[in-house]
């Protein structure tokens, strides 16, 4: 079959490779949607600690189960399906204590990372996703958006770690696929100030577009004094940082108002050190959170979000290209023209 593989920093190549063999437990699907990632961007230009090239990168698909192995219940050939790229070991300290995210053991079956992905005509789902992180898609949605299955549920997982009420207002830092689903989510809550803030102008507009009430691009503005200003110098009573730059994560501190909540969900590079004013945390009692991947219950959640109508892809997928054309779809995302790309084999 085709596929793509990661072979080191800048080095993906389209090539003929071996089909998979199906162990028991396990599930072959025939892809029909494959979308970019961000995390497949930093990969092909940085590499990742996972890596182990030859690797089938990419995570996020959708498509037809071609083949069931031994024991697998619930799912039989010709079934559309989507799932996450991993699932938690269920036994682990993390996992014991409900946070499955941080599982110990996820590395064991991370499609497009350890296990080989899904930027292939064909992908093998690990035993442990198939049991847990594995949904048929309603008819009535698309490969394209079932593909959205597990970014949605790492957004999803991450909204739970805040409370947004109605008339709130939120800010978000980043207007990617990330920080566009994550509009989505905060919309569904009734602020009352939606104010995103990207470098692209395209992105703002898409934003602009799905709901939020005030764009700010800080090429020509300051991110923190636009925010004080709308907000009367309070600060805003969310902040989601989708970006993952320590200067953004700083900025988004810094616009919270006293009492508030930032998620800081946009992952830095590893070792990144960033600078915040004790002052402002301390007595402001601001609440910090980090987030992190997705359980199977945020994945479970993301697909009745999809199945609903609720989260809108047409904003997010902006382009469609063959498999073999992923350099130029990566290219695309770096450049800022492209949200997501939808590759089909």
């Amino acid at each position: 079959m085709k596929a793509v593989r990661f072979y080191g920093p800048g080095d993906l190549r389209f090539e003929d490779v071996d089909f998979p063999r199906l162990k028991e437990g396990e599930i072959l699907v025939e892809n029909h949607v494959t979308l970019t990632c961000g995390t497949d961007l930093k990969m092909y230009r940085r590499g990742h600690p996972y890596a182990k090239p030859p690797l089938i990168i990419g995570h996020e698909f959708s498509g037809v189960v071609a083949e069931v192995g031994p024991k697998v219940e619930g799912f039989k050939a010709g079934m559309r399906i989507a799932a996450a790229n991993s699932a938690p070991c269920n036994t682990c300290f993390y996992c014991r204590r409900s946070q499955q995210n941080l599982c110990e053991n996820l590395s064991e079956t991370l499609i497009g990372f350890t296990a080989q992905g899904a930027y292939a005509e064909y992908v093998r789902i690990p035993a442990r996703i198939v049991k847990q992180n594995t949904y048929i898609i309603p008819d009535h949605v698309s490969f394209e958006e079932a593909a959205l299955l597990e970014p949605l549920a790492c957004v999803v997982h991450g909204s739970q770690l805040v409370k947004i009420n109605p008339g709130d207002t939120v800010a978000l830092i980043g207007a990617g696929p990330i920080g566009l689903l994550h509009l989505q989510m905060a919309k569904l809550n009734g602020p009352s100030k939606l104010i995103v803030s990207d470098l692209s102008d395209e992105r703002l507009k898409a934003a602009g577009e799905m709901g939020a009430t005030h764009l700010v691009n800080p090429r020509r503005e300051s991110q923190v004094e636009r925010v004080l200003e709308l907000t009367g110098n309070i600060g805003a009573d969310v902040v989601i940082e989708a970006s993952g730059h320590p200067e953004t994560w700083e900025n988004a501190v810094a616009m919270t108002r006293k009492g508030g909540t930032t998620l800081l969900f946009g992952g830095c590079e590893p070792g990144t050190k960033v600078s915040f004013d004790t002052g402002h945390i301390h007595y402001g009692e601001l609440t910090l959170k980090g987030a992190f991947h997705h359980t199977p219950l945020s994945v479970e959640k993301a697909m009745a979000l999809i199945s609903s109508g609720l989260i809108d892809a047409s904003k997010i997928i902006t382009h469609r290209m063959k498999l073999r054309e992923v350099k130029e779809a990566l290219n695309l995302m770096a450049e800022g023209k492209a949200v997501k790309v939808a590759l089909t084999p």
